[in-house]
């Protein structure tokens, strides 16, 4: 299989090309506007910074979930400032065999942790839910 150069600079750009909501903002507020009712000679104020509602801040560990056998096993990462309630859930493949879900572990800011959990014979699915 041979590659235009066309194509792949199509596909660099592509790549390099960071969508608005990805690209980082700063935090202090530098925009700046004019007083309202205020006259051209008048000094700009620092914009207020506002904070976001509770629900459009950014949340949710990342997960990586493993299976080997019978066992399950998930690493979360919290990169958020907010603690992150998660669980384990493993879905058994038997009819006889129980699923199960963990307790929640609370992952704190930079924090990760550590799910196990297994069933007597194969799993079926594993997943893990997110609690604020």
């Amino acid at each position: 299989m041979r590659w235009s150069p066309g194509a792949v600079l199509a596909a660099l750009a592509l790549l390099v090309a960071l969508p608005y909501d990805a690209v980082s903002h700063g935090a202090g507020g530098a925009v700046t506007h004019r007083a309202e009712g205020g006259r051209g000679g008048e000094a700009a104020q620092p914009a207020q910074p506002t904070q976001p509602a509770p629900d459009d801040r950014p949340f949710g560990a990342e997960c990586r979930s493993s299976v080997q056998g019978s066992t399950a096993v998930a690493y979360c990462h919290n990169p958020y400032p907010e603690t992150d309630r998660v669980r384990l859930h493993i879905e058994c493949d038997r009819w006889w065999d129980i699923d199960s879900d963990s307790h929640p572990v609370a992952a704190g800011p930079a924090a990760t942790v550590r799910l196990t959990g297994r069933c007597w014979k194969e799993i079926r699915s594993v997943w893990v839910s997110h609690q604020r």
